[in-house]
């Protein structure tokens, strides 16, 4: 039988997808591309899911697209596109998963596995992690959201840089740039990131999916717009049972238990 490339593991309320194709550096192969949409497609109408931690089997994150796979024979142009529209599909229900996305990073993030990170709300690397945008050495442009989460982390002159040069940089640098938000040894990597979803799995589930949904538009939005949809976002969450609870653990000086009401 087949080794699933990919794996989900839940608790706490926080779901844990593992890209799982250890033995060529998870790899983003076709089947890997389709189960990924399909698993966030499933994780995304469980309830139950407060907080998703994105990570790769084995020693690395993922080495990006399957390039043993390109080389067994020429591509039409079609072909190709299909292999992207597939990943463009998995890469669309990272970035719009409706709760907070981490992603736990662990030796190689390269070209696409790169992306497949950005995609990620927040990036957390090992030391020993790195970082590149490595298409323009096999003659290809940067996909799976690269020419989007780029220049939105980093500026568009760094994002040109990285591009164009493929250099690939280490966790410390990408840190530095903006690329990713935090850096911790490779011995605590797992307990790191955990903890911190641990830490956001406990907080009001539809107000950080109200101020992740509002941040997002960020970019899109004038001054006025914003302010239109942060009093009607915040409407809602005044009338909330959380926020009733927020306030009552307030004045009780204890921690709030919220309940996503």
């Amino acid at each position: 039988m087949a080794t699933r490339t990919i794996l989900i593991a839940s608790g706490e309320g926080i779901a844990t997808l593992t890209l799982n194709r250890p033995e060529a550096r998870n790899a983003l192969d076709l089947r890997m591309r389709e189960e990924l949409e399909a698993a966030l497609v499933r994780l995304r109408e469980d309830a139950e899911v407060r907080v998703l931690v994105v990570r790769g089997a084995g020693e690395h994150f993922s080495a990006g697209g399957d390039v043993k796979s390109m080389a067994t024979r020429r591509l039409t142009a079609a072909e190709g596109e299909g292999r992207v529209r597939a990943m463009n599909r998995a890469i669309l229900a990272l970035a719009r998963f409706p709760r907070p996305t981490l992603a736990m990073v662990d030796g190689a993030a390269v070209g696409a596995g790169c992306n497949l990170a950005l995609a990620c709300d927040l990036v957390i690397a090992s030391e020993r992690a790195r970082f590149g945008q490595v298409f323009a050495r096999i003659g290809l442009i940067p996909d799976g959201g690269g020419t989007y989460f780029l220049a939105r982390r980093v500026g568009p002159a760094r994002a040109k840089e990285l591009a164009f040069t493929t250099d690939i940089i280490g966790a410390r640098e990408a840190e530095r740039i903006g690329l990713i938000n935090r850096v911790v040894p490779a011995g605590v990597l797992e307990a790191e990131t955990f903890a911190l979803a641990r830490r956001i799995a406990q907080g009001p589930p539809r107000a950080l999916a109200l101020t992740k949904a509002l941040l997002e538009r960020a970019w899109s939005l004038d001054l006025a717009s914003a302010l239109e949809w942060e009093a009607l976002a915040q409407g809602w969450m005044i009338a909330s049972e959380d926020h009733r609870e927020g306030l009552a653990a307030f004045f009780e000086k204890r921690a709030p238990r919220f309940r996503g009401r």
